[in-house]
């Protein structure tokens, strides 16, 4: 289950790449349902590593189910050349919030340059509705479906 929170952000005042990042590609085979493959190339101290998943998402805004498989690089090739609309590119950084909470700021390449956006996950749907963003979120866009990545991929690029 995932459950997870996403705020516009406007502005920051620190320098995201002091936090662990990795450049991610996901192209979408179906957006009903979801289903989706990813590139991810993490930079470590000791390089950077790729790694390609399979995704498949339930019905849902702040919670649904997510189920994420394995696969090789000739899998994520074949799968992405079938793909619908664009392909979601974007850096994600991942910044510490307080207690054991990230936010992962996604900050959006190509058509959708400008788009940023934090998601937080949550253990529990309560522990999600008791959260109080830090003053540098924006406006909340949890349950605005047009803020999925699936729904972003059909634009393809920003109004």
């Amino acid at each position: 289950m995932e459950i997870e929170r996403k705020y516009l952000i406007e502005k920051y005042t620190f320098d995201p790449d002091q936090y662990d990042s990795e450049e991610i590609s996901q192209a979408y085979l179906s957006t009903d349902p979801v289903i989706r493959v990813r590139e991810r190339c993490r930079h470590t101290d000791s390089g950077d590593q790729l790694s390609y998943e399979l995704t498949v998402k339930g019905r849902g805004l702040m919670a649904r189910e997510e189920i994420n498989l394995v696969i090789d690089q000739d899998a994520y090739a074949r799968l992405a050349a079938k793909a619908e609309g664009h392909a979601v590119e974007k850096t994600r950084y991942r910044i510490p919030l307080s207690g054991s909470l990230i936010c992962e700021l996604d900050v959006f390449k190509g058509g959708l340059n400008g788009l940023i956006l934090g998601e937080v996950e949550f253990d529990s749907e309560e522990a999600a509705e008791l959260f109080t963003p830090p003053d540098w979120f924006g406006a909340e866009v949890t349950f605005d479906p047009s803020y999925q990545n699936c729904n972003l991929i059909m634009k393809g690029e920003l109004s």
